[in-house]
């Protein structure tokens, strides 16, 4: 049996680099744009990471 599971085999988060990378901007950019709260970033073992959810709703134009 076998269950289909979205975005099976993805990563769940990105670097800031592959972030900035994705979207084509600077790091500076991505940095900035955690700082005045456009972008969602949360800590995984004291690393600032992006969501995939995030980059995807980015990507899409979505407002926060």
């Amino acid at each position: 049996m076998q269950k289909n599971i979205p975005d099976a085999g993805g990563p769940v988060f990105y670097s800031l680099a592959d972030a900035a990378w994705i979207l084509g901007v600077d790091r500076n950019d991505i940095h900035r744009a955690i700082r005045v709260g456009s972008l969602r970033a949360v800590r995984r073992r004291s690393r600032l990471v992006i969501p995939a959810a995030e980059l995807r709703r980015v990507l899409d134009g979505g407002a926060r």
